[in-house]
């Protein structure tokens, strides 16, 4: 049910049965390493190219998340997966390999909430009794697309981000487990553009867009911030984290920091590991979401929390002809289920 002007209201509480993360070794020496189904140990994963590793953390995620479901792939309606590489090439080829009918989208890092959100909209409607979402990103293969190659070497600025290597995926159903999480709404964002054009300063680009989403969604539900225990973003890190403070201030939106949360500042251990402003990638809020954050809310240390994955719409080409950097961010509320 639409509620207000950009939002969803998910009447029929579809649940999250079950879910799988799947991550890179660096990923693994992080402090949510405990909350990952699967740290490889090589970024190649046993294939011959980086795309090909990213693929292969997808196609892992998806076949875990359907195993963990106790379903086959084939009770699988509608597999939404999307990602940052040129025509979304590491979800369209896993869902080759998965061979479940397939809707590709996508919103660079905001993919996560995104297919979530579509989901639970599907499987709310009547029009699945499963479906799968799933997003994933490599360090390497996003770094050659949109910056430079890892084996290139080259110094970046303290406002870049580290692409986060990993996989997240998510089993959507009506029917399921006792316990398992609630999802309640969806507040679909608008694109936002603050004219930065600077691809090592991401978090800067992407924080108004998470304010707008965050603000509509208060909006529409009719709701404050504080009928969340967490509101996270991702992955905004620790630049886009100040901005995004300031500009909920400015807007009079009473978020607390104690509540407020940035899943690129949670993955990795800014003392131990080299990652300037922090993580990003369509993988960084999947698996900060579908591992840590889940098994809070299903333990009982959270209760409720609203995800807001945020993503940089822009691309190579732009890039290259001196565009501004477009950018979104999506919103889904999760519930601790009864």
């Amino acid at each position: 049910m639409l509620k207000g002007h950009q939002s969803w209201h998910f009447a029929g509480r579809p649940k999250i049965i079950s879910t799988a993360t799947v991550v890179g070794p660096f990923e693994g020496q992080g402090p949510l390493s405990d909350d990952f189904d699967v740290i490889h140990g090589d970024l190649y994963i046993g294939q011959d190219s980086w795309e090909k590793a990213e693929k292969k953390l997808l196609e892992e995620s998806a076949s875990l998340a359907i195993q963990h479901a106790g379903l086959t792939k084939e009770q699988i309606q509608f597999f939404f997966g999307g990602d940052l590489m040129n025509q979304i090439i590491s979800s369209s080829f896993a869902a080759r390999t998965l061979a479940i009918p397939y809707i590709g989208v996508f919103g660079a890092c905001s993919t996560s909430m995104e297919s979530l959100a579509l989901a639970a909209y599907i499987v709310n409607s009547g029009g699945a009794n499963y479906a799968l979402a799933g997003t994933c990103s490599h360090n390497a293969s996003v770094e050659k697309q949109f910056r430079y190659p890892t084996e290139y070497g080259s110094q970046k600025p303290p406002t870049a981000q580290f692409t986060v290597t990993g996989s997240g995926s998510a089993v959507v159903s009506l029917e399921g487990p006792s316990g398992s999480p609630v999802l309640t709404s969806a507040t679909i964002g608008r694109v936002i553009d603050m004219g930065i054009s600077d691809p090592f300063n991401m978090g800067a680009a992407m924080a108004p867009a998470a304010v707008d989403t965050i603000q509509a969604h208060f909006r529409d539900l009719q709701i404050e911030p504080s009928y969340y225990d967490l509101i996270v973003t991702g992955d905004l890190s620790k630049v886009g984290y100040e901005i995004a403070n300031e500009l909920l201030e400015r807007h009079g939106i009473p978020i607390k920091q104690t509540t407020y949360k940035d899943c690129g500042m949670m993955i990795y251990d800014y003392e131990k590991q080299n990652v300037q402003a922090g993580a990003s990638g369509c993988a960084c809020s999947a698996v900060v979401t579908y591992g840590h954050l889940l098994r809070k809310l299903r333990s009982g240390q959270l209760n409720r929390i609203l995800v807001v994955a945020t993503g940089a719409l822009l691309s190579p080409l732009s890039f290259q002809q001196g565009e501004s950097i477009p950018c979104i961010a999506h919103a889904v509320a999760i519930e601790r289920g009864g």
